[in-house]
């Protein structure tokens, strides 16, 4: 069993945009983030990513609304954002408060400065194997794939998951016929009917339901790659969607949790930043 180790392959990317941005001689890249009500759990998100904007010289712009905060004026300051000339990249922390409407905001972000590829402009290009900003955690999860020399042009990849944020755009990236991709990919949910004997058929198995260790050493082929975005806290613990300790003897590959998909998630979210700073430059 080979470890994918997704913090060391982070800090790679890290480096490249910490160059990248020394070299710069005008202003530095900015990432504004939106934070909507008291979550811990996303603000602790929005702290680990404002270090790491920190560490590579990405100037961070804090935006922080009440959670009764009405669409219309959340929607205002958002489009404030997007004319700021300071702002390069806007990132709209989830989940939002239950009277928000995600499509909706989402859609208000302009299409170039969306870091997290979320705007239905950019989820299009995606689908249509067009250029555009890529959800961060399914293009970290496909280059954690490509740098670990894990093969997946022809290979079967099943996606436990279909949410708008993982499931569903890395089933559309890992299709496309580009390289690091041509897969066939089949995405599973908690409807799908005989789950462990599908998952058996699986060269790649990717787990993102958000049900810590549902993902079993009986449901895995033996050799086959399996990838753990799950992030669940149990008895004070951090602990993925996979049974790390009986799966790692049956895979050729696992990602740890935490120190697989994770950090590759911040780390592509610094090289989105930069996309949207090249945009922005060269517009301007």
């Amino acid at each position: 069993m080979s470890l994918i180790d997704g913090k060391a392959i982070a800090k790679e990317i890290e480096a490249e945009v910490a160059t990248f941005v020394a070299s710069l001689e005008g202003r530095k890249p900015g990432l504004a983030f939106v934070l909507v009500g008291q979550n811990p759990a996303s603000r602790t998100y929005i702290n680990a990513k404002k270090k790491s904007c920190a560490r590579v010289g990405i100037l961070s712009f804090d935006r922080e609304f009440p959670e009764t905060i009405i669409q219309t004026q959340l929607i205002r300051e958002i489009e404030l954002l997007n004319q700021n000339s300071q702002v390069d990249a806007i990132l709209i922390q989830q989940p939002l408060p239950s009277h928000l409407h995600v499509g909706n905001i989402m859609s208000c972000v302009s299409v170039h400065k969306d870091v997290d590829g979320f705007h239905p402009y950019n989820v299009g290009c995606l689908l249509l194997g067009e250029k555009g900003l890529i959800p961060c955690t399914p293009r970290g999860i496909q280059y954690l794939l490509e740098t670990s020399n894990i093969p997946v042009a022809g290979k079967h990849v099943i996606i436990v998951g279909r949410s708008n944020i993982v499931g569903k755009p890395l089933a559309a990236l890992l299709m496309q016929k580009h390289p690091g991709c041509n897969a066939t990919v089949t995405v599973a949910h908690s409807r799908t009917e005989n789950l462990k004997t599908l998952c058996l058929t699986a060269d790649i198995l990717v787990a993102a339901t958000g049900h810590p260790h549902l993902i079993t050493k009986d449901m895995v082929k033996k050799g086959a790659a399996v990838i753990d975005v799950g992030i669940n806290r149990v008895e004070g613990r951090i602990v993925g969607d996979v049974d790390f300790h009986s799966v790692s003897a049956v895979a050729s590959h696992i990602t740890p949790v935490p120190g697989g998909v994770g950090p590759m998630t911040i780390a592509m979210l610094l090289s989105n930043t930069i996309l949207c700073y090249k945009h922005h430059i060269k517009v301007g």
